[in-house]
């Protein structure tokens, strides 16, 4: 199989790009997969550590705004068809697989004029601009929610498939349990709550997470806070100055700078306090945890709240709007879910409901047929 993976921007994008495309390789060995980016996003960094070549073309994101610099974008947008078309042209893939995000468009309308067969794939639940303009092209359009298919009217087909993530449900014994306990200066006394902001960090859930620490106010839980690379230095050198507190010797509280091994640390919590991307929502339904959402306010078309709404219709999500925050109202609705084990438990049930099985199998069969 010969196949164009078209994503770039964010890890949102890219990372189920890369799923796939090491799904086609496993199935398909002698499979040939290259990926069209831009020279800007974190396809520069992701796909080459794949294993895969990166071919680029001048496109950009742009919104509804009117002004000189978007209409530029727009038609460079436009302009970078004829640079798509040409590596179609060169490489002459038998589909191209679209997950997302501006650059779906140049690459889709380019496919459509070489004849080649387009699938796209969506992890939202509320679609992006890129898809809801190529749904009445596209051959296929993949779903990582059921939600989204009502939002896709002109779409020719539609597959409720899921969204590829690294981060499973997994029996965790309780010998390594402890020892993971161990190495973060947690107990299996109290709940763990468990609170990180994207891989950078979230600036107002970090903030109230200081107040939380810095008043005592989790006396009845303890925190698990991944504060992202570029804040940590910031939230250590607060603690300390202003609050005369070292930052690795606070009762019940582990702050890092980043938390590698996700897929053990949400298995092992009672509770996730987190951003509602489409890939964290679709890891918080694979583990079955309970979870209160905090949507990014500035997503495109608000898509982060649309995916939180999704677990929290099936009662195992609460909503704190970005603009309601405040160290209060965040603690006081942990603190009302934690004194509940049985109700935490079941709002875990519910959510794995939500998960989809052998993601990147159904992907794979659905991207064969279109060939």
């Amino acid at each position: 199989m010969r196949v164009i993976v078209a994503a770039a921007g964010t890890g949102g994008h890219i990372n189920p790009g890369i799923a796939i495309a090491n799904k086609i390789k496993e199935k398909e060995p002698g499979s040939e997969i290259i990926f069209i980016g831009t020279n800007r996003g974190l396809e520069n960094d992701l796909v080459p550590r794949a294993g895969y070549k990166l071919k680029t073309i001048n496109a950009y994101g742009f919104d509804r705004s009117i002004s000189l610099d978007n209409i530029k974008k727009i038609y460079k947008t436009f302009r970078s068809i004829k640079e798509a078309k040409k590596i179609i042209e060169e490489f002459k893939p038998d589909v191209i697989l679209g997950t997302g995000g501006y650059i779906c468009v140049p690459v889709g309308l380019a496919a459509k004029k070489k004849n080649v067969p387009v699938v796209l794939h969506e992890s939202n639940a509320f679609p992006g601009i890129a898809i809801k303009l190529l749904s009445k092209k596209a051959d296929k359009i993949l779903l990582g929610f059921e939600d989204a298919k009502a939002r896709l009217p002109k779409a020719k087909k539609i597959v409720v498939t899921g969204t590829p993530t690294k981060v499973k449900k997994i029996n965790i014994s309780k010998e390594k349990k402890q020892e993971i306990l161990n190495e973060n200066r947690l107990n299996d006394q109290k709940p763990i709550v468990l609170f990180f902001g994207g891989s950078q960090g979230a600036q107002s859930i970090n903030n109230s997470l200081i107040e939380i620490i810095v008043n005592k106010k989790n006396e009845n839980y303890q925190i698990m806070w991944a504060a992202g690379p570029a804040q940590y230095e910031e939230i250590k050198n607060n603690l300390k100055e202003k609050h005369n507190l070292e930052i690795d010797k606070i009762p019940n509280v582990k702050i890092m700078p980043y938390i590698y091994n996700m897929e053990e640390m949400m298995n092992i919590v009672d509770l996730v306090v987190c951003r509602s991307g489409a890939m964290t929502i679709t890891e918080i339904a694979n583990v079955g945890k309970p979870a209160i959402f905090i949507p990014f306010p500035f997503a495109t078309e608000n898509h982060q709240e649309y995916n939180a709404r999704v677990l929290e219709k099936v009662g195992s999500a609460k909503i704190i709007l970005d603009k309601n925050l405040t160290s209060n109202v965040l603690n006081d609705e942990i603190q009302n879910m934690v004194k509940d084990r049985e109700k935490l438990n079941k709002m875990g049930e519910n959510a794995h409901k939500v998960s989809i099985k052998d993601v990147e199998e159904k992907i794979y069969n659905e991207i064969k047929v279109e060939i």
